[in-house]
């Protein structure tokens, strides 16, 4: 569960997210670490060298939940996450798509992935990233995405923020 649990989702409430995620801090160094409420223990945010990733929106659990429910809920999600894909798409250009088929076979096989792409594995987020970079005459890539660990867990749609290229990893 993310701190964004219950809450509706608002797509100018989550472009000011990712605005103050790019302009906001971003370690530099260090191992990845994901944040939780003090209180809850909800995921807040996970930072690691060169990267941060928030949640914007979470969905009902769908414990229960099966056609066309289940289909209704999937199709909710991506319309928010297509929603803020075209108003960024209008701030920077266009989006790139990078699949994360390959980082999730690998880490699934045991061999080591990017921290960045570990940290949104952690988190359940298994799709597909959208990517905007260099943003904003910055150095800083922008990333949105929407997934869930398993039929039962809620959606999640979360943004990202890197110093480095975000990028279709190699079939190595």
């Amino acid at each position: 569960m993310s701190v964004r649990a219950g809450e509706t989702f608002a797509a100018a409430r989550a472009l000011a997210d990712i605005e103050a995620l790019l302009a906001g801090p971003v370690p530099v160094t260090g191992p990845t670490a994901a944040e939780g409420d003090p209180e809850t223990g909800e995921w807040t945010a996970t930072g690691g060298e060169g990267f941060r990733v928030i949640p914007l929106w979470e969905g009902d659990p769908l414990t229960g939940v099966y056609a066309p429910e289940w289909n209704d809920a999937e199709d909710a999600a991506e319309a928010h996450l297509a929603a803020l894909v075209w108003e960024l798409d209008r701030r920077w250009g266009p989006h790139r798509a990078v699949p994360l088929h390959l980082p999730l076979l690998r880490r699934q096989e045991g061999a080591p992935v990017e921290p960045l792409f570990d940290a949104l594995f952690d988190e359940d987020l298994y799709g597909d990233l959208s990517v905007w970079g260099p943003v904003g005459g910055t150095d800083r890539w922008v990333g949105v995405s929407v997934g869930h660990s398993d039929g039962d867990a809620p959606l999640v749609l979360a943004a990202l923020v890197s110093t480095r290229p975000v990028t279709v990893p190699d079939e190595r």
